[in-house]
Formats: structure tokens, sequence, C-alpha cells
């Protein structure tokens, strides 16, 4: 494939002229998986499986009977099961674990005619923003191969970034669709919390975990998410309203957009992320549209109250691997009590076990109200004042990250600080609210940076439509 392809509507218009076939194209993209092997972007490839899918698209698209998703090859996170297929969430702990059912949202994928290309690595049970904690090693930035991938869907962001697939599938529990999206130059989508079927993805936070697309155009992530979104019977927290499928359209209405003073005045933001943020909104002003600084008074607040309630959430739901049912068990266990403590201790990462006793101090007798009551207290806040805020604007402005893709074992050395990578990520989260992240340019070093956009519960339309507008000013 010497052709790299930016959208699925550019894949249908060579498919529909002779020039490629989706076998050639799923080809081409195992050429280039297996040229940037170094990238460490996949931790299964099923190369067989989809050529033979790809014949069968082929047929389909003759036979004018192919799904709204022929053409595209797309990369899973591995935390999405895959019946018949492995998962492991880039944990040793799942070791040899194969899913014997599909997640909703492979299976509306499949039946759209997608052909998934392999399961991507991750931060080990999502839980990282860089994709250095994953037991298959970290992924390596394209744009530079010494910097992070973002995380916790680093694998994903990088094989849309290096052309190994045309777009991909991650989790945003945090940030972890929209802010490896950024590092990566690409685009990450994270809608309203209950849009997306959460059944068949193995859970980190219940509360926050929300399925979203990484691709390179803001009509493909609206076409990923149309199919993807809706009800589903397996998961009761789903808005129960059907999707409506979103055409994207540029929206150029004059808006109200707000943005938080602190990513520019904060000494904590990169200089030319603030330089970005600001060009952004000398553009939107330019053309019409107001655009206004706000503070938002629980900032302070917004990275402590997540990591309580999302490493309490954490805590609870990895109480499952426990040696016994699936998955990795100690060679060393002797008796029950030891295949707990041996197979949890050898089996889960160093950040996993740190998250996992974090969740149970937070939720421990004596500390439950001091710490998991008040953070859901907090979170009501957060929500009220974003609602608050969207109901003034129609749109929130912030950069995505505070800084570039920075150096592999940066993060890792002070774990704090990776923390504070997420400030301007689990707002959305909090709420519950879409965002969505859009590359902004590369910075002086050829860094990819990328600014976000924050929309009322439900107007992933509306939040899409003006984000293809805005990519074009």
């Amino acid at each position: 494939m010497t052709k790299f392809y930016s959208s699925l509507t550019e894949v249908k218009g060579e498919l529909q002229s002779g020039n490629t076939t989706v076998e050639k194209l799923v080809k081409g993209y195992l050429s280039r998986i297996e040229k940037y092997a170094h990238l460490n972007v996949f931790n299964e490839v099923f190369a067989d499986e989809a050529l033979t899918l790809a014949k069968a698209v082929d047929a389909r698209i003759k036979e004018g009977t192919a799904g709204k998703l022929a053409g595209m090859v797309i990369g899973i996170k591995d935390n999405i099961c895959y019946k018949g297929h492995k998962v492991t969430a880039s944990s040793k702990i799942l070791t040899g674990f194969t899913s014997i059912y599909s997640s909703t949202v492979v299976e509306r994928l499949l039946a759209e005619d997608a052909i998934i290309i392999g399961r991507c690595n991750c931060d080990e049970f999502a839980m990282g923003a860089s994709n250095e904690s994953s037991y298959f090693g970290p992924v390596k930035n394209f744009a530079d191969n010494t910097r992070v991938a973002g995380g916790s869907s680093g694998g994903s962001a990088v094989a849309v970034q290096a052309d190994m697939c045309l777009a991909a599938i991650g989790t945003d529990t945090g940030g972890s669709v929209r802010q490896p999206a950024a590092f990566c130059g690409a685009i990450g989508l994270k809608p309203t919390y209950g849009r997306i079927s959460r059944h068949g993805i193995i859970a980190y936070g219940s509360s926050f975990d929300q399925v979203g697309p990484i691709t390179k155009s803001v009509e493909d992530a609206a076409l990923l998410y149309s199919v993807m979104a809706g009800p589903d019977a397996y998961d009761s927290t789903l808005y129960q309203q059907p999707v409506e499928e979103v055409k994207v359209t540029p929206d150029s209405s004059k808006k109200r957009i707000a943005y938080l003073q602190e990513a520019i005045s904060s000494p904590g933001v990169d200089e030319e992320v603030k330089t970005s943020l600001i060009n952004a909104i000398e553009k939107l002003r330019a053309e019409g549209h107001t655009v206004e600084p706000i503070a938002f008074e629980y900032i302070n607040y917004i990275v402590p109250t997540y990591y309580i309630l999302a490493t309490a959430e954490a805590s609870s739901n990895l109480s499952r691997f426990d040696g016994v049912h699936y998955g990795y068990r100690s060679p060393n266990a002797t008796d029950l009590v030891s295949t707990y403590k041996r197979s949890r201790s050898e089996g889960f990462g160093k950040e996993v076990k740190r998250r996992i006793m974090l969740g149970t101090f937070v939720l421990s007798s004596g500390y439950y109200d001091a710490y998991y009551a008040k953070a859901q207290k907090v979170r009501r806040l957060i929500q009220d004042k974003t609602k608050e805020i969207l109901a003034e604007y129609d749109f929130l402005m912030v950069p995505t990250a505070p800084e570039p893709a920075y150096e592999i074992g940066k993060g890792e050395a002070d774990p704090v600080k990776s923390y504070l990578a997420d400030i301007f990520t689990v707002q959305a989260s909090l709420a519950g609210v879409p965002a969505i992240s859009l590359p902004a340019g590369n910075n002086s070093k050829g860094l990819p940076l990328g600014l976000q956009l924050l929309a009322k519960h439900f107007a992933e339309k509306e939040l899409l439509n003006f984000s293809e507008y805005f990519l074009k000013l």
C-alpha cells in the first residue's frame, strides 16, 4: 500500500473505481504493521483472519450488500472482548485467556463489515497516561520513538498515526482516548457516558469507562460513533433513546465558546500548548464567534476527585482476577490463600497494584466518609458547575494535555506528575459529557498538539459538526 487514506469516504472512492480492493488494503496495513513492529503497537495481529474477512467483504461489495463500514480496517484496544480471541488488558494476570463472547461494540462493527486487524497495546487495565504500564512494554510515538504514545489507548492512537489501520477503537476513563489522540495528531472522541455499551469491555472505573473512536477524520469518528452507540440489553446504564446517525456537516453558525483561563495562566502548561490555544481563540473570534475566559473554581479538586473514585472502582472491579477462575495462576501457590496472594502479586503490574491499594484504602472502614463519600459530593459539584457553563456556552475549549508527548520513562519516575497530566481531560469524565480532541498542529520539535472541545450531554452531533468546521479554519 503506497497510498495512505484519511477517511472511509476516500477508501470507498478507490474501491468503487477499482483502484484497490479490501484485500489489498489489509495486505498494505499488514505490511506497515510489520515494518514498524518496533513501535510495539499490537499485542496480536489477526493477519489470516483479516485477509479472509477482506475477501468476503470484497464479494459483498460486488453484490451491493456490504455494510456501512466496508473498507474500514480497524484495531481494537486489548481490553475489548472478541469471541474466540485472546484479551489481556495488557496484563500478565490474563495470560492465555480467550474471550467466550464478543463485546457489543465488536458485534456492531463486524455487522457493518469492519475488518478488525488486531488488538492494540494499552496501559495495563487501562491504568495510565503514557502506555508505559503495559506488561508487553511501552508503545512508542511514531513522531519520535523516544516519546510516549499517551495512554491508556496508546496502541490504538499510534496504529492510526502510523497508518497501520484506518481507525482504532479505544476506551476513555479519564482521558484515555483523547490524550493519546492528541499526542499522536489524531482525532479522539469520548461520547456522553451511557451512549455506547460497556458490555464486553474489561472494567476499570465503571462510572467513567466509555468506548470511543480514534480516527483521522471527524467524518469517520461520527460514523463509528453512530454504529457503536445506542441501547443494549446487556448494559443497563445506557441511555435508552435510539441514537440518530450523525452525517457530518460543517457548522459555521456563530457560537458562544468558553475557555479555561487557567489553561493560559498556569505555569504548569507548556508554552507552545498555550500558544496553540491562544491561536485557536483568535481564529474563532476573527470568524465572529464569542470566545470568553471563565474560571473553574473546582479545578484543583478535579484530579484528586477522579483518582479517589476511579481507584475505588478499580479495587472492586479487579477483585475478580484471583488466579482461580481464569488467567495467570502462580506456580508457587500452595493453598487457596497463597493462590490469591501470589497470583495477584505476580500477575498485576506496579501501577495496577498502586491503584488497587489506593482504592482499597479510600473504601476502608474509617476512611470511606473522609475520602470516597466526600469525593462523590465533589463530583456532583463539578458536574453541576460544568452543566452550568455549558448552559451558557455551546462549547468549553481547553488543551487536551498540558504538554506534548514526553520522553519514555519520565512519567514513571514521578507518578503524581503523570496523574496531573489528566488535568484537562478528567472534567468531561467526571461530568459525563462528550468531548473530542482535535489536532492542533505540531510544536517546534515536530510533536503533535491537541485541543479539546466539551459539549452538553448527548450533543455529539453538534460537537462533531462544529469540529469539522473548526478543523477547516
